[in-house]
């Protein structure tokens, strides 16, 4: 299957963005903090953390593979797991504040963008490494990826992110 064109790919990743932060936008310093959200209790800011954590997880695939190298983390995701993955990363971003973890965030997805954009539909196109078999677009896709597809990593938590936006204006 081919990956979505960069075009298409900029539009999901900044819609689901745009979902999260569109949700969250009016929560309280405290709200942000307040960990309630899905089975492992993340906070707000601990949503926005985790995605930005896997598009800086895109930004060092990216210039991996622009100087014609592996991306080092893909061999700790399959030796370590996506899961305690996550839960080192999350430990990291929950030392930080919410402003910082939001301008932190605002940064990584901002030069994502950027990458993204200013990428040649040749290179999206092609591999991601000179031995590479699949296309840069189709691996950048499954870094960013979640159950919804490729670039649709937001959307995975929107459920959990929306009942706990309706439980934090119903109480």
């Amino acid at each position: 299957m081919d990956a979505p064109t960069r075009r298409q790919a900029i539009r999901i990743i900044e819609g689901g963005r745009s979902e999260v932060l569109s949700l969250i936008g009016a929560l309280s310093p405290r709200g942000m903090n307040r960990g309630a959200i899905g089975r492992d209790r993340w906070s707000p800011k601990d949503v926005v953390g985790h995605l930005a954590t896997w598009e800086g997880f895109a930004l060092e695939a990216l210039h991996a593979w622009d100087a014609g190298k592996g991306w080092h983390r893909e061999s700790e995701l399959w030796t370590r797991g996506v899961n305690p993955t996550n839960r080192l990363e999350l430990e990291r971003t929950r030392k930080l504040s919410a402003p910082e973890v939001r301008r932190r965030a605002d940064e990584t997805h901002d030069e994502l963008i950027g990458r993204v954009s200013a990428m040649s539909d040749a290179r999206w196109r092609g591999p991601a490494t000179p031995r590479g078999r699949r296309q840069l677009g189709e691996r950048l896709g499954g870094i960013l990826g979640g159950p919804a597809g490729p670039f649709r990593h937001a959307e995975a938590h929107l459920r959990d992110l929306r009942r706990f936006m309706e439980n934090e204006t119903s109480g």
